[in-house]
């Protein structure tokens, strides 16, 4: 596949070795995963990610007081790895709050989010009750789990409500963005929109996006399941996970 110059541009950057990578060679490595050569199914590579993203809530954010941890989820596959997030967080002790707004009617999402219910985790969708009746609750934390690195603007409703609202919240809780903070752009990062968006803190999955250049918080890479073949075969250079850890702080970047 040929890549456009902006992405082998970007493909070619790199940072304390390791790697930063465009939306279209994440795209295409998660299609090698899931083919005939790796044989990972969707679901599989979800439930890592979402665990890496539960472990990094816990490492860098436990819980304390309220315990309540708000998980904004979208309707993709970034979503997905919230859901499991979410379930994995209720484990750890915290009192997690789900905001779903757009569900899928697809098989593996409606599994997710009943594993979630069954464990009597709250699960809403309506973005003008929360901003009403949540917005002051006392979050310890919040998920940013709405869009991931297929994300393209412009951000349609009801997501167009909701983001302006975690954009408020981050001032005074942090927030774990997962893969890309969401409203960012996979390539150039902050959008215009969402200039002063930053993130507590971003577990990039696989290999850090390009727009990921641009965060100032506490950085942590996660999902520890990308062959050694494959990571080679792009120049990935992940850094070594310390002993059985599937999370692996990152460098600070220089801009």
């Amino acid at each position: 596949k040929k890549f456009s110059f902006l992405s082998r541009r970007c493909f070619a950057m790199s940072h304390s070795k390791v790697k930063y990578i465009s939306g279209e060679l994440s795209y295409q490595i998660d299609q090698e995963l899931m083919g005939e050569e790796f044989a990972f199914s969707v679901d599989q590579l979800m439930e890592l990610a979402g665990l890496a993203v539960a472990r990094v809530c816990y490492r860098q954010h436990p819980p304390r007081a309220s315990k309540k941890a708000l998980v904004l989820v979208g309707p993709g596959n970034n979503g997905g790895d919230g859901l499991v997030a979410a379930r994995h967080l209720k484990h750890y002790g915290y009192a997690p709050h789900i905001l779903y707004p757009k569900q899928p009617q697809k098989d593996l999402y409606m599994r997710l989010t009943k594993q979630c219910q069954t464990m009597e985790i709250p699960v809403s969708s309506s973005v003008e009750d929360f901003k009403s009746q949540h917005m002051k609750d006392e979050w310890e934390i919040i998920v940013d789990a709405l869009f991931g690195f297929s994300f393209k603007p412009p951000v349609r409703a009801p997501f167009d409500d909701l983001l302006p609202a975690l954009v408020e919240l981050s001032k005074t809780v942090p927030v774990v963005s997962v893969d890309i903070p969401s409203g960012w752009d996979v390539q150039d990062g902050p959008a215009s929109d969402f200039a002063d968006f930053q993130p507590a803190t971003l577990v990039s999955l696989t290999a850090p996006k390009c727009g990921a250049k641009h965060f100032k918080g506490n950085h942590w890479l996660g999902g520890r399941f990308v062959p050694k073949s494959l990571e080679e075969k792009y120049e990935l250079n992940i850094p070594v996970y310390p002993g059985s850890e599937d999370i692996v702080l990152l460098p600070n970047t220089d801009e």
